[in-house]
């Protein structure tokens, strides 16, 4: 038996397959709301075979999209719309899951398909970025450190948004730890210079992150998964550390954290990465540390056969992709034929499935 296809159980949440659908920003919202395009865009995802869709980063508050074009969940408008794309994707027999996310000193700036390069001025619709210390990101304008106050309204955003998430439907919270985005930058010691409880020692810069765990999984319950995304390296000299990584992770299972996502870097662009098929799953195994910590692995996983060999080999319990399924929306269904798994296919694909 495949067990890329076989059921995982985390909580009261059983996934049908362990071929998920990795966070990808389109940058197609309209004033943080989704459109037409992530209802077609998210939903093709079901019909191919995909046991879980986790949306795009999705801001919880405004400051804390990466583009002026992102979704964001910080009102009751961007709840309503989710919605039907929740439901649409249960209605074809995935899960869905949303990444709750603050990009803290990588935001407001242009999309990647834009003339532009870097930050929005404020002139064009940008603002004023935070961040555990004023270190601007290479190229974007700096932003000004969070004082206690603000620091307090992030974690209250990210409650309010897994509250509005779960009001829409959503079967999983995602919070977004990764990619040099806020959280991030409060773990990386390239980033955070603080000198209060929030920076210095790794306890210190893992407080945001933990403290956010805590109040997410007040408001998921008993049953609701809690992941999170992290980079459990910045492929920088003196950042945050593949070691540090699994320690963090403990501490935020122990917070009520049930699964990690484990990716890398994204913090600095002076990063050195050596980019290669399954790149960053050794990095999933360094944090599963022999099972005692739930993991996924992601990173150019791209043929069924390689994905299978992850959970073979014990280095992950589920794989992510993401650059594939753009390819091909329907490698959950591709991935089983290969893999000799039955799994259900659309009714009005069926054709397909033999030859």
């Amino acid at each position: 038996m495949s067990l890329l296809f076989s059921p995982l159980s985390i909580r009261s949440v059983t996934f049908p397959n362990r071929l998920w659908v990795s966070p990808m920003c389109m940058y197609s919202a309209v004033d943080g709301v989704v459109q037409e395009w992530h209802h077609t865009h998210l939903t093709q995802f079901a019909d191919g075979g995909a046991g879980l869709i986790i949306t795009e980063a999705t801001a919880v508050v405004a400051e804390g999209r990466i583009s002026p074009r992102d979704a964001g969940l910080w009102n009751d408008r961007q709840r309503d719309a989710w919605a039907p794309i929740v439901r649409a994707i249960h209605e074809r027999g995935a899960l869905a899951g949303i990444q709750l996310a603050h990009a803290g000193r990588k935001a407001s700036t242009w999309w990647p398909w834009a003339d532009e390069r870097g930050s929005v001025s404020i002139a064009d619709g940008g603002w004023q970025t935070g961040a555990p210390s004023a270190v601007a990101f290479d190229g974007f304008e700096a932003p000004v450190a969070l004082d206690a106050a603000r620091i307090e309204h992030v974690i209250d955003a990210f409650r309010d948004a897994a509250r509005r998430a779960l009001d829409a439907g959503f079967d999983v919270l995602e919070l977004h730890a990764a990619h040099g985005y806020l959280v991030h930058q409060f773990l990386s010691p390239l980033s955070n210079l603080r000198d209060d409880s929030y920076g210095g020692s790794l306890e210190n810069r893992a407080r945001l992150l933990l403290r956010i765990v805590d109040a997410v999984r007040g408001v998921a319950g008993d049953g609701v998964p809690v992941f999170v995304r992290i980079s459990a390296t910045d492929h920088a000299e003196g950042g945050f550390t593949p070691e540090e990584a699994a320690i963090v992770s403990e501490w935020a299972v122990e917070h009520g954290a049930d699964l990690i996502d484990v990716s890398s870097g994204g913090l600095v662009a002076h990063q050195k990465i050596d980019v290669h098929p399954g790149y960053q799953v050794p990095l999933a195994e360094t944090v599963r540390r022999s099972g005692r910590i739930p993991v996924t692995a992601v990173g150019l996983i791209t043929a069924a056969e390689q994905a299978e060999q992850v959970l073979a080999d014990g280095a992950a319990d589920a794989v992510f992709a993401g650059r594939e399924w753009l390819r091909d929306p329907h490698f959950g269904l591709r991935a089983a034929h290969e893999l000799g798994a039955s799994i259900p296919w659309p009714a009005q694909y069926t054709r397909a499935r033999w030859r």
